[in-house]
């Protein structure tokens, strides 16, 4: 349960950041956290090689 309260910090903290025009772009990256913080219920990581 420790990634679901993760991924609601991060969300909130989202929310907050976007409240101003200057943090809008640190909101978003927020929100990519907080998915990434619920990894385990239903996404894969998968590392991708590049040429």
């Amino acid at each position: 349960m420790g990634g679901l309260l993760s991924a609601i910090g991060w969300w909130l903290a989202g929310a907050l950041w976007c409240i101003t025009i200057i943090g809008i772009p640190f909101g978003k990256q927020f929100f990519k956290i907080a998915g990434l913080a619920l990894a385990p219920f239903g996404k894969d990581i998968v590392r991708v090689r590049r040429v």
